[in-house]
C-alpha cells in the first residue's frame, strides 16, 4: 500500500512540476514530500491508536506518542507551512501558491483515500476483495461489450466509451460481485475482521461470523417466483450488500476514470506516468479504485458497522483503575435496572 502510494504521489506531483516549469521554485520538491511525511504519519499514528491499543499500553514511548498524537501531527504540519511561507519569493507568488494547493489536492486524492483502504481491510477481508474486484471486471467486461457491440458515445472525455459496453458492463459486474460474496462469505479468513491479539502478538482472522455472513432464507418476489420456479432461496445477507457494492463499482466508479481522462487531457498528457510499459502509470490502475474504496467505507459507517467490543474493552484497559472501577458500577446498575443482573441480597 505504502509504496503504491508513493507511486501515486510522485506522478501527480511531477506533473504539477512539469506542466508549470517549476524548477526554480525553492524547496517546492522538498515540501511537498515534507508534508507527505506529515500526512502519513498522523494517518499511521491513528490507525496504531485504533488497533494496538493493548501494545501501546506495554510501551512507555509509545504511549506518550500515542497520547499527544494530534498534537505532534499539528505541529510537524505547522513546521512545513510557516517553511513554505519562509520560502516565499517575489516573483514567484502565484505560482509558488498553485503548487501548495497542487501538493495537498494530491495528498487529498491519494493519502486519504489510500488510508480509507486499510480501514475497508481491518472490516475483513470482503469488504477489500470483492470491490476492488469488481472494479477489475466492471473494466474488462465494459470493454469487452463496447468492442463488440459498441455503437453509441457515451462521454465526450473518453471517445472509446460506448453506452453498450456502459450497461454490459453494469450487469456483468453485478452479477460477478454476486457470486464472489457467495464464495467468500464461505470463509472466515475473508470475512472475519483483522484484529490484534496481543497475548500471540500478530493479527488474527478469527471469529464467529456475523449475520452477514450466515445464510439467511429469503421469500422471492413474485416475478422471480416465476423466473427460479421456487418461492424461497437461501442467501448470504452479504450478498445483497455485493448488489450496491457492485452497482456503484459500474455505475459511479468509471466516473474516477473520466475525471482522471478530464484531469490528463487538461494539461495535455497522455498518461501519468510510464510505469507500466503500455498501460501508463500507477495512478492510471488506480483511478478508480481510490473513489471505490471511499465509497465502501462510507458505506460501511453507514449501514454495517455498529459497536466494536473488543475496541471499547481496548479503550478500557488503558483508563485508570479508578476510572474503570466507576465504569464497572455504572454498568452494572445499568443492567440491574434493566433486569439483566439481579441486585446483590443485602445480608
Amino acid at each position: 500500500r505504502l509504496l503504491i502510494l508513493l507511486k501515486c504521489f510522485h506522478e501527480i506531483i511531477t506533473i504539477g512540476y512539469r506542466v508549470y516549469h517549476s524548477y526554480d521554485l525553492p524547496w517546492f520538491r522538498t515540501l511537498s514530500w515534507y508534508f507527505l511525511l506529515c500526512v502519513n504519519y498522523f494517518f499511521y499514528g491513528e490507525t496504531v491508536a485504533d488497533y494496538f491499543a493493548t501494545f501501546v499500553q506495554r510501551e512507555e514511548q509509545l504511549q506518550f506518542l500515542i497520547r499527544y498524537h494530534r498534537f505532534i501531527s499539528f505541529t510537524l504540519y505547522l513546521a512545513g507551512f510557516c517553511m513554505f511561507v519562509l520560502s516565499l519569493v517575489k516573483k514567484h507568488y502565484r505560482l509558488q501558491f498553485y503548487m501548495f494547493a497542487w501538493t495537498h489536492v494530491t495528498l487529498l486524492i491519494t493519502v486519504t483515500q489510500s488510508h480509507l483502504v486499510i480501514q475497508n481491510l481491518f472490516e475483513g477481508m470482503i469488504w477489500f476483495l470483492v470491490p476492488i474486484s469488481s472494479v477489475i471486471c466492471n473494466d474488462i467486461t465494459a470493454y469487452l461489450f463496447g468492442f463488440f457491440f459498441g455503437r453509441t458515445p457515451l462521454i465526450k472525455l473518453s471517445p472509446k466509451k460506448t453506452w453498450e459496453g456502459f450497461i454490459g458492463g453494469f450487469f456483468s459486474t453485478v452479477v460477478f460481485g454476486f457470486i464472489a460474496a457467495y464464495v467468500l462469505s464461505k470463509y472466515q479468513y475473508f470475512v472475519c475482521p483483522v484484529e490484534y491479539r496481543s497475548d500471540v502478538n500478530s493479527f488474527v482472522t478469527e471469529c464467529e461470523p456475523s449475520e452477514l455472513f450466515q445464510l439467511q432464507t429469503y421469500s422471492l418476489p413474485p416475478f422471480l417466483k416465476a423466473v427460479l420456479r421456487q418461492e424461497r432461496v437461501s442467501l448470504y445477507p452479504f450478498q445483497i450488500h455485493s448488489i450496491a457494492l457492485s452497482t456503484f463499482a459500474s455505475l459511479i466508479g468509471p466516473f474516477g476514470g473520466f475525471f482522471a481522462s478530464g484531469f490528463k487531457r487538461a494539461f495535455k498528457i497522455k498518461d501519468f506516468a510510464n510505469t507500466i510499459p503500455g498501460h501508463g502509470g500507477i495512478m492510471d490502475r488506480f483511478d478508480c479504485q481510490y473513489l471505490m474504496a471511499t465509497f465502501v467505507h462510507v458505506y460501511i459507517t453507514s449501514f454495517i458497522r455498529g459497536p466494536n467490543p473488543s475496541k471499547v474493552l481496548q479503550q478500557l484497559l488503558v483508563l485508570q483503575p479508578e476510572q474503570q472501577l466507576n465504569i464497572y458500577k455504572t454498568l452494572k446498575t445499568h443492567l440491574i435496572e434493566k433486569g439483566i443482573l439481579q441486585p446483590a441480597l443485602k445480608v
